[in-house]
Order: C-alpha cells, then sequence, then structure tokens
C-alpha cells in the first residue's frame, strides 16, 4: 500500500516534496474504537485514510458527544495535528469507527512543507474551509431543525452508509452522533415504531418504511 496513491494532490508536489511525505508517513491498522486524536493521543499528526471510517466529534463538560464529521477513503483529518495548526481552540477527538487502514504524516513533517509548499498550504486552506462548512451545517441543524427531522436524516443517511436498513447501532451511539441524550432518542424511536416507521430490537434499528423518514426531513 503507497502513501501516494491516497495523497490527493501528490501529482502536484515537487519531487523532493514528495519523499518527505513518503518517507516520513506511517502505515497504521487500527480496530474499531481506537483513539487516535484526543488526551493522551493528541496531536499524533495528519490522518490520511486509506481505508475503513473515522468519526471526528466534541465532547462537552458534561460528557455528552456529537459527531461533527466522518472520514473515509482518502479523506483527511487536519485537526488531528492541530499542535501545528494556528488559531485552532477547541478540542476534537478522533476514533476509528470501523477497523481501518491510515496513515500519520507526523506534525512537524507535514507544518514544514506547508510553510515551504504554496500548494500544500492551498490545500490545507481548502480542506479547513470544508471542514467548517460542514461544521456551521450541523449547527444550523441543531439550531433551526427539530428532533424528528434530524434522527430521520441520520437513520436515512446511515442505511445508505451502511447499505443496509438493518442498522446495528445503540440508541446511545445515535444519541453520541446527534448530540443528545439517550432518552431522548428512545423516545423519538418509540414513536418512529409506533408509526411503523421503524422496527427496534436489542442494538438494532431496522428501517420499515423510508418513504415517511423522507417526508420527515424534506427529501
Amino acid at each position: 500500500m503507497e502513501f501516494a496513491e491516497y495523497f490527493p494532490i501528490w501529482d502536484k508536489l515537487a519531487p523532493g516534496e514528495q519523499k518527505k511525505l513518503s518517507d516520513s508517513a506511517l502505515y497504521r491498522r487500527v480496530k474499531k474504537g481506537t483513539l487516535l486524536h484526543g488526551g493522551s493521543e493528541d496531536c499524533q499528526g495528519l490522518l490520511l485514510v486509506s481505508s475503513g471510517q473515522l468519526r471526528a466529534y466534541i465532547v462537552s463538560e458534561e460528557g455528552r458527544e456529537i459527531t461533527i464529521y466522518r472520514l473515509f477513503e482518502r479523506d483527511l483529518c487536519l485537526l488531528s495535528a492541530s499542535c501545528v495548526m494556528q488559531n485552532i481552540q477547541f478540542e476534537v477527538t478522533v476514533e476509528a469507527e470501523k477497523d481501518s487502514e491510515l496513515f500519520v504524516v507526523p506534525s512537524g513533517v507535514y507544518k514544514a512543507l506547508q510553510d515551504e509548499s504554496a500548494v500544500v498550504a492551498n490545500y490545507t486552506g481548502q480542506v479547513m474551509a470544508s471542514r467548517f462548512s460542514e461544521v456551521m451545517w450541523l449547527l444550523e441543524q441543531i439550531m433551526w431543525k427539530s428532533f424528528d427531522k434530524r434522527l430521520a436524516e441520520f437513520l436515512l443517511n446511515e442505511t445508505l452508509l451502511e447499505e443496509t436498513e438493518r442498522l446495528k447501532i445503540t440508541h446511545e451511539a445515535i444519541g453520541n452522533h446527534l448530540g443528545t441524550a439517550r432518552e431522548v432518542v428512545t423516545r423519538m424511536l418509540r414513536y418512529f415504531q409506533s408509526e411503523n416507521i421503524v422496527k427496534l430490537s436489542r442494538g438494532i434499528v431496522e428501517v420499515m418504511d423510508a418513504a415517511r423518514l423522507r417526508e420527515l426531513c424534506g427529501k
């Protein structure tokens, strides 16, 4: 597995820049649930996903989580190198949501390339702008959308992501994604079940009426 296959702007880099990245990039294979950034794993470096799925989230003082974005194949996580990113004032935790394979570029190496290369600096800006847009979208959802609509959209997205309508996910995990208490999720799912929109069993949420979910979230 070659780093060059997955780094989006590889062909735009000078040979010396390519060598710095390929020589320093560390390949990692991690299990679902592995903490990659946050706490004792803080500022490990830039993460480049080659397969699997990562989740970036923030945690409130009360311990409540909310997912701010997910990372898939060829996605880059810059916030895991936040110690070299200026003006980052909030803590983000990144964990493997599925068994994953990724490359880690040491923070210092990436910072040096960013300072030297306009291509890398521009690309970094584009990635950060994209992440900022995702966070702003999330903020709009929380502020202006009712929870039933947010939950409906989440369930639809999960069925597309997992390619099945039978989702192996707990109410607590859904609450962590959406930034709300498990009890709130449970009440709404039970309401959906009473309307024959979903079917609930232990650790399973099965979507029975995707059309109703799409209607709820305006799709």
